[in-house]
């Protein structure tokens, strides 16, 4: 019998995933709420509200609590997250539990303080500790964090992308951008808009992206509303406009793996080259983008084994660690 039950739990912008000691990952939903307009009542949660999400049914309003990684709306994150940890069913110990929660490297202290307090609300009590992103996903990548060894990461979920230099479980140098998936989805929205005259929803241009990415010589099917007729059409996106489109937050992403390598101490290069750059998060994904990060490191990049479960992997890593000591 466990003493001291634990959860790690990545509150991510697209979805939340949340895994129990013992039992492993068991929630795996999209970070949605949906509420009744007139009565403030939770209609739906994860799937079930995302699945509303953008189509305007009457009285109903999808929220989705996260923005940029962080959260944007305190009440419905925390009405989610004791939802989502209902279903976990985490069972009372005869010690204080303990909730290892992820947040971004780049978080201010009052959007730590706003992701604390969603987490101390839990039943039962838990006691909360903050992991940067970067760190789980460095050990869910297969880091031996307690070794002391450097580590190159690069995290990109849907609302920021992490890229970290590590030295065991430490940051070493960090940057987090606000963007990711979801910016990548409106900008191939905003570029099909603008050159097809389409207008297509989320799921459309996250199909295009993770289908044509990078790529130049093929198309994708994609079925939205015609801008000036307002009905649906049909219509096949060239894999040169999606990829136009993503050039702006690619090079964002690229240009900050140039600048970490820029400035990684002398100590810690044999680390990372042996190491390897390692992507993890649903971006990584994205054809041709770990060759276009490999080609401007000059080292290799390669995505980690199940990437969409990188940094639940390591949060489950390092919650079990902090429960034998």
């Amino acid at each position: 019998m466990r003493l001291r039950p634990g959860v790690a739990i990545d509150l991510g912008t697209v979805n939340t995933l949340v895994s129990v000691t013992g039992r492993g990952l068991v929630i795996e939903e999209p970070s949605a709420i949906a509420v009744d307009r007139a009565t403030n009542g939770v209609v739906a949660i994860g799937h079930e509200a995302d699945a509303l999400s953008g189509k305007e049914p009457q009285g109903i309003e999808v929220i989705h609590p996260l923005r940029d990684g962080v959260i944007a709306d305190l009440d419905a994150a925390t009405a989610m997250l004791q939802h989502f940890l209902r279903r976990a069913r985490l069972r009372r110990g005869l010690l204080r539990g303990l909730a290892v929660v992820c947040v971004p490297s780049g978080a201010t202290w009052l959007e730590r303080r706003s992701l604390a307090a969603a987490a101390s609300a839990l039943r039962p009590r838990c006691a909360v500790q903050l992991v940067d992103e970067p760190v789980a996903a460095a050990a869910g990548a297969g880091f031996d964090l307690a070794a002391g060894s450097g580590a190159f990461i690069v995290d990109i979920g849907g609302g920021t992308t992490e890229v970290a230099v590590l030295a065991g479980g430490h940051l070493v140098r960090a940057q987090s951008l606000r963007l990711g998936g979801n910016a990548m989805d409106a900008a191939i929205g905003r570029a099909i808009k603008a050159d097809l005259g389409l207008l297509v929803g989320r799921n459309a241009a996250r199909s295009l992206k993770m289908t044509l990415g990078l790529g130049e010589d093929t198309t994708g099917e994609a079925v939205g509303v015609d801008a000036v007729l307002r009905t649906p059409r049909v219509e096949q996106v060239p894999a040169q406009l999606v990829a136009r489109a993503l050039e702006q937050p690619i090079a964002a992403i690229v240009a900050a793996v140039q600048e970490l390598l820029s400035d990684i101490p002398p100590n810690l290069a044999e680390d990372v080259v042996r190491g390897k750059i390692r992507l993890a998060g649903g971006g990584a994904l994205l054809p041709g983008l770990a060759s276009r990060i490999e080609a401007a490191a000059g080292i290799p990049a390669f995505v980690v084994d199940d990437p969409l479960r990188c940094v639940i992997r390591g949060a489950a890593d390092i919650l079990e660690r902090a429960q034998q000591l």
